[in-house]
């Protein structure tokens, strides 16, 4: 189904395999289709647990020769604030799964470090790298080709949870957080550069996202401004929230 209102595409699979296989076609669709158009694509990636699958299906496909791997620029939505080479870090989880399995130039690859001393600093620097390479849409913001998403059952997205006050400064688009609930410290993009983006793919999988997904996805006003999933809204580009059936399951959708 499409939500024109929102220039919102949401699919519904019936299984999480399936749904990750979707997102697998669209995200290689995007990156050959930027490749063909501008000469590269800029991406940033999630971690956790929700795209390990779809980094895997990405790497098996990886020496087909299909995707201009060659011109990906990659960055990532959010980090924890530990190593690249720890168990938790989400670099690190996408090297291990993608990165080392794909012809991606290493010097076009660029992890947050959010485990510096001083992360304001570092989120200060992540983002005048992101202005460097990454070229600016008509507001002037850094605009991505390409964002991958998650979402938790409690409705956030990158390292934006609903306890975390979004960057109070007008245009910042790295942020260096508190998270209360986790009693730890995360670097994430801002919706600033977010709804910037061409193109922003979502996939929420299980039945533990069913009331977010439903609250994301609802009427309920109120509601949404709790669940930071809702202010995912492109500017001017496409929002694709690929969901599985247990997810879409307390929102009145029918897997296609």
């Amino acid at each position: 189904m499409t939500d024109r209102q929102e220039a919102r595409t949401v699919v519904v699979e019936s299984t999480a395999e399936e749904a990750t296989q979707l997102v697998a076609k669209l995200f290689e669709s995007i990156i050959c289709e930027a490749a063909a158009a501008r000469g590269a694509c800029h991406l940033a990636l999630a971690g956790g647990t929700t795209p390990h699958r779809l980094y895997q299906y990405l790497a098996a496909k990886g020496a087909s020769g299909r995707v201009p791997w060659d011109g990906a620029w990659v960055f990532f939505g959010d980090e924890r604030d530990v190593p690249h080479d720890h168990v938790e870090s989400n670099y690190g989880m996408t090297q291990r799964t993608l990165l080392d399995h794909v012809p991606i130039p290493p010097s076009r690859i660029h992890p947050m470090p959010a485990d510096a001393d001083d992360l304001a600093a570092a989120a200060a620097a992540y983002e005048r790298t992101i202005r460097t390479f990454v070229p600016a849409g008509p507001d002037g913001v850094p605009q991505f080709d390409l964002i991958l998403l998650g979402m938790g059952g409690d409705g956030h997205v990158a390292s934006l949870f609903p306890s975390i006050e979004p960057a109070a400064e007008e245009g910042k688009l790295v942020q260096a957080c508190f998270v209360p609930v986790l009693g730890r410290h995360r670097m994430t993009f801002t919706f600033t550069l977010i709804n910037a983006a061409r193109n922003v793919i979502l996939l929420v999988t299980g039945s533990d996202k069913a009331d977010a997904v439903a609250g994301v996805l609802g009427d309920d006003e109120a509601a949404k401004r709790r669940l930071p999933g809702a202010a995912v809204v492109p500017k001017d580009g496409k929002l694709f929230m690929v969901l599985d059936a247990p997810a879409a399951s307390r929102a009145g959708l029918k897997s296609s």
